[in-house]
């Protein structure tokens, strides 16, 4: 259950024919075949003259261009009592712009042959598109108006609510949506990490489209971007369109400050339902990115249950017992927070038994902390797999770097990042299970209440 240093795909473009999809897709299945996933990527740092930087990967392979970006905010910047804003407003961003509606915005964006899309996580709204090279001037003069221009029309603002407000309506009677939310407020209390990202039907149905325009200029500013360009575009040519996409902005974004919170651990939360299997999760302390001691970490939380296949908690609880289809445990570092999750599904009458092997597992760990054997297999996997979970294609590398950029990794990290893994000692692995694992935890159990009891 590590995480990849990349998000979910987004919403797709609605209107791309059928021609452009075709084009696409044979561009994609060719690509794994002529394009190995890269153990070194070859990363320029380009600044155009209005100053606008990005990261940029030129590669020829085939006549494609991947743009990926980043503006810091996310939905941590929603108007208390109008959440759900910035969820609505990425949805908006290809309805319209400029001095086009949103029908004439989709027929061009067809017309180019261009996929668009947008989305909000907690700390950042996300953006990307995917261009045919030779239609490179028209899908960025498109993705110019959006970054800069959205139009908010009130039709297409009622079109996507609606679509929001049928997912949360769905959402209401999903137990595990709703056992989640009862864990977040018990982690975070009144603040914004607590909040859905979609918020409630009253709180969206609320913003306004002048909400819209206010949350946007104020968020979306050149001092809080991160750009990440992949492709058939060269250093000079990629200059020009930094300063035509992104130069307009505002220099400088007017985010509401959000205060650190540390995940209020030593308590126990049920959300009782009659269900088949029960969902436990357990939340432990994290640490920042940037700690000393994050690699170790990372590699303690990879042999207890970040490896998918080859972790204690997956031997134990599914191997040995069958308790669980899988079980894994992951590091979550946030603007504001950070914890190290671990998370299974099981047969409700056997719920607490799961529960107690995996708190077995993690005391074990917090005690005598991995063997020699596990560190260096631990060592060899995630330095193998990072290109081929990270850099396996276009879309994937632009992704990466848009990560490592907002997270002030470096543009050396990618070839820095074998050195911190292999000079990770045993016993700064052992102090890390120490530092994290002997809290007492946080925990959520979603299912019926006799298998809580028990």
């Amino acid at each position: 259950m590590n995480a990849r240093e990349t998000l979910p795909d987004m919403k797709p473009n609605r209107y791309v024919t059928a021609v452009a999809t075709a084009m696409f897709a044979l561009f994609f299945l060719t690509l794994p075949a002529i394009v190995p996933a890269r153990a070194a990527v070859d990363i320029q740092e380009v600044t155009s003259d209005g100053g606008v930087t990005a990261w940029l990967v030129e590669d020829y392979t085939v006549p494609l261009i991947s743009v990926r970006f980043a503006f810091r905010g996310g939905t941590t910047q929603d108007p208390v009592g109008k959440e759900g804003a910035s969820t609505l407003m990425t949805g908006l961003f290809d309805e319209g712009a400029g001095d086009l509606d949103d029908d004439a915005f989709q027929e061009r964006l067809d017309d180019v042959g261009a996929e668009m899309s947008f989305n909000a996580s907690r700390d950042a709204v996300y953006g990307q598109m995917r261009m045919l090279s030779d239609q490179r001037d028209d899908a960025f003069d498109l993705l110019r108006m959006a970054v800069n221009s959205p139009r908010f029309d009130q039709e297409p603002v009622d079109r996507i609510r609606g679509q929001i407000l049928t997912r949360i309506q769905s959402d209401m009677r999903d137990p595990e949506t709703l056992g989640q939310e009862e864990f977040a407020k018990a982690l975070y209390g009144d603040h914004p990490y607590a909040r859905r990202g979609d918020g409630t039907a009253e709180s969206l149905s609320s913003v306004t489209p002048e909400d819209l325009k206010a949350l946007h200029a104020r968020t979306f500013a050149r001092s809080n971007i991160s750009i990440a360009v992949v492709g058939a575009i060269d250093a000079d040519t990629l200059k020009a369109e930094l300063d035509r996409v992104f130069g307009g902005l505002p220099a400088e974004a007017e985010l509401t400050p959000v205060e650190k919170i540390e995940p209020a651990l030593a308590q126990e939360v049920s959300y009782p339902y009659a269900l088949p299997q029960s969902t436990i999760q357990l939340v432990y302390p994290g640490l920042e990115r940037d700690d000393p001691e994050f690699f170790a970490a990372f590699i303690m939380n990879h042999i207890l249950g970040g490896g998918t296949f080859s972790s204690r908690l997956f031997d134990e609880v599914r191997e040995k017992r069958g308790l669980a289809y899988g079980v894994g445990s992951g590091l979550q570092t946030g603007d504001y927070s950070n914890m190290l999750v671990i998370g299974t599904s099981t047969r409700s009458d056997r719920a607490q038994e799961a529960l107690g092997v995996i708190r077995d597992e993690v005391r074990k760990m917090a005690e005598e902390g991995p063997t020699k054997e596990e560190l260096a297999r631990a060592k060899t996997y995630l330095i193998g797999a990072y290109p081929i979970n990270n850099l396996d294609s276009s879309l994937a590398v632009a992704r990466t770097l848009v990560e490592l950029q907002k997270e002030n990794r470096g543009i050396d990290y990618i070839d820095r990042r074998v050195g911190y893994i292999e000079a990770v000692t045993l016993d700064e692995v052992k102090a890390a299970a120490q530092r994290l694992l002997v809290a007492d935890p946080a925990i959520l159990v979603i299912g019926p209440e006799a298998a809580e009891g028990e």
